[in-house]
């Protein structure tokens, strides 16, 4: 087994060496190379998938699994955003000169070899090899091996794109083993040839990367986004943003998981927006106040609750005194990842916006933006919910480090 990764681990350090000598347009034809194949190979891509649908024994994980036309396109729109970006390296951030004529400049630089190990999701596969090529790194990818079949054909296509525009195809590897050992080998024996680890998936997942990796991680745990209705807040734009954050997908990150609503908007904003959310099919857990206005029919919030990603239709719903109390609320059982406001008091906004310590802080939309392509950003290879950058969606101008060039006339130090 570790002689399986190291020779991965040559491939990349050799792979990323040769694609610093690949100028951005070479770069793109790949991208649109792979446009092509995906559209060429779908049939063959949803038998493929249909395979892992079929052998997946976890329910809940097959809407984040289905592949299907629409999500092909999906795929492919984003990638055609990648490929207009602009290329993210040489770029200069900042320069200026000294007081003894030394020229200093901030260049951005690609990371070099990025390891990414994730679960059920196969677009991941497309997202990140595309974003690390374009942000002129090579990436090592491990799926899950619930979409095995679907990982394997999708990280296929990108190396015969490679291969039909001459660059090395193993700027991208997918490691076709599923022995979980793999895992602990990539974390633990490979800092010689990863330069940053991302896991994509479930919080024992990430919580197992952050602790056994031996190079840098960019990840996060839980997404236990909350929503706060101001008593500020519209009815009707409280109703629609709050059912689009915990309804549209109740499966990705970016859900709702938490609703906070202030007391003085209570009865008028609290009981509809219940109501609607139950119709909807939604299970409710509510603190004891808000159990009251429904005669004490409703289940009653544990402790564990405000701290549960659920993933799935069920929300817990708390009353609170004010802006600074949601805040405080969100500070305590938040994992800094998505959090918003709803309110018409821009003051009150400002105080939240501010107050939370999340990676996205939001005003009057719905939780679920959180995602790179709704960014802008062509796809994610992630979010990052570190205190460290990068942070929130991680696109090709987050998979850059920066050097600083240094240029003098014969300088010395005195």
């Amino acid at each position: 087994m570790n002689k399986y990764l190291k020779n991965i681990g040559l491939k990349s350090r050799l792979a990323f060496k040769n694609l610093n000598k690949i100028k951005s347009d070479r770069k793109n034809k790949v991208l649109e190379t792979y446009i092509k194949e995906l559209a060429n190979n779908k049939k063959e891509i949803i038998k493929e998938n249909i395979k892992d649908i079929k052998s997946c024994k976890r329910k809940d994980l097959i809407d984040r699994l289905i592949i299907n036309d629409r999500k092909i396109e999906d795929i492919r729109n984003s990638i055609s955003q990648i490929i207009k970006f602009k290329d993210p390296l040489g770029k200069v951030l900042a320069k200026w000169r000294r007081p003894n004529n030394l020229l200093i400049k901030k260049v951005t630089i690609p990371i070099g070899v990025i390891g990414v190990i994730y679960e059920s999701r196969p677009n991941v596969t497309s997202d990140v090899s595309s974003l690390c090529l374009k942000s002129g790194n090579v990436a090592i990818l491990r799926g899950g091996s619930e979409s095995f079949h679907s990982n394997k054909i999708l990280s296929n296509l990108f190396r015969n794109s490679l291969i039909r525009n001459k660059i090395d195809k193993n700027c991208i590897q997918f490691i076709d083993k599923k022995n979980r050992k793999i895992v602990d080998g990539l974390l633990s024996k490979m800092s010689n040839y990863i330069d940053v680890i991302v896991p994509r998936g479930g919080k024992n997942l990430v919580r197992k990367v952050k602790k056994f990796s031996t190079v840098n991680v960019i990840g996060h745990l839980d997404g236990n986004c909350h929503v706060y209705i101001d008593k500020d807040a519209k009815l009707e734009m409280a109703k629609k943003v709050v059912l689009n954050s915990k309804m549209r997908r109740t499966s990705i990150c970016g859900a709702a998981e938490t609703l906070l609503i202030d007391t003085k908007c209570m009865k008028s904003h609290a009981v509809p927006i219940i109501k609607e959310l139950i119709f909807l099919g939604c299970e409710v857990v509510v603190d004891k106040k808000l159990n009251q206005l429904f005669q004490n029919k409703l289940k009653l919030a544990k402790e564990v609750d405000w701290r549960t990603e659920y993933l799935k239709a069920k929300i817990s719903i708390k009353t609170v005194k004010g802006v600074e109390d949601a805040v405080a609320h969100i500070l305590k059982y938040g994992t800094m990842h998505t959090d918003a406001i709803i309110t018409n008091n821009k003051k009150t906004a400002k105080l939240f916006l501010n107050g939370v310590n999340s990676a996205i802080a939001i005003h009057n939309a719905s939780t679920q933006f959180a995602d790179g392509g709704e960014f802008g950003f062509g796809g994610e290879i992630g979010i990052s919910t570190n205190k460290l950058p990068p942070r929130g969606p991680v696109g090709i101008n987050q998979l850059t480090s920066y050097k600083y060039i240094v240029e003098g006339k014969g300088s010395v130090r005195s």
